[in-house]
């Protein structure tokens, strides 16, 4: 009698587990399916970025003159004619971009390593809730302070935006690169101790060389971070539309040009400001494909 009881249990166990099989196939075809819309939804958005900005942006160039648009050093929407040339923001957006990175990325890189190999646990649990408390603070709120602590000493000038973006790029830099440090295998470190080595420098020579890939990744980041902040620049930069005479003097950059104006742009004038904003967008490329570059470059070549 259990003969038979037997053999239908055998049969119904496969069953059973061919319904499984079938289950994970499905919830696999659909999460692929899902994952690949996300996908599809990303490149969506950043082609119609691409579209909007060519088609209202390029138009504008052509209007005013590749040439006058990209290497005039006057700014007058309101003259008869109208002066439209952007490189005084270009040379400010540079400034503040090169000075911002110069001052925040060797500092952000020395507190990833002093989180990552040198902090005491109990010290860390207090500074790295701090460092990631700073990503989450508002523009605005790094303007104030900018215009409280910084311009009273400095002057509204690019000095003043190079130490505030400094300060705003450090959570990203310190984050990142943190990451990376600890995602080093402790095999290089304890190697290079058998070498001889001491702590500092088999952290320095070994494992921020290891490292080097999410650091570079932590500069991009930084970088165009860098390049797009506009509401902290503008409280503190000064917002003069001229060719910057000095590190002391004000600018403006390719972002507050577009912010302040935008408001009350008309014709020609809202082209031109489109415009900037596709050399915005082909500068931040530019800056992006040269870092991807330098990461890929093999360590002979």
């Amino acid at each position: 009698m259990k003969y038979p009881r037997e053999k239908q249990r055998s049969g119904a166990a496969p069953a059973a587990s061919g319904g499984r099989q079938m289950k994970k196939l499905v919830q696999e075809k659909l999460m692929r399916a899902v994952f690949f819309l996300s996908a599809a939804a990303s490149i969506l958005a950043l082609a119609l970025i691409c579209f909007f900005l060519l088609v209202n942006g390029l138009p504008a160039i052509g209007k005013i003159g590749p040439a006058a648009f990209l290497l005039g050093t006057e700014w007058q929407p309101s003259d008869i004619p109208p002066a439209f040339g952007i490189l005084p923001m270009i040379a400010g957006s540079l400034y503040v971009t090169a000075g911002a990175i110069i001052i925040g990325v060797p500092i952000g890189i020395l507190t990833a390593v002093f989180l990552a190999r040198v902090c005491p646990k109990a010290l860390y649990h207090a500074l790295k809730p701090a460092a990631d408390l700073l990503a989450g603070v508002p523009s605005v709120i790094y303007g104030f302070f900018g215009m409280a602590a910084i311009v009273p000493i400095t002057g509204n000038s690019i000095v003043s935006a190079c130490i505030l973006l400094g300060i705003m790029i450090l959570p990203t830099v310190i984050v990142i690169s943190e990451s990376a440090i600890r995602a080093v295998p402790p095999q290089y470190y304890e190697g290079a101790l058998a070498l001889g080595a001491g702590h500092y420098r088999s952290v320095f020579a070994v494992e921020l060389t290891a490292a080097k890939s999410g650091i570079l990744a932590s500069v991009v980041l930084s970088v165009g971070r860098a390049v797009g902040e506009t509401m902290a620049v503008i409280m503190v930069a000064g917002n003069q539309a001229r060719m910057p005479a000095s590190l002391l003097k004000g600018a403006r950059t390719l972002t507050a040009n577009i912010v302040i104006e935008m408001g009350y742009a008309a014709e020609l004038h809202r082209e031109a400001l489109i415009a900037t904003g596709v050399v915005l967008f082909v500068f931040i490329l530019i800056i992006n494909l040269s870092f991807s570059a330098l990461i890929r470059r093999k360590p002979d070549g």
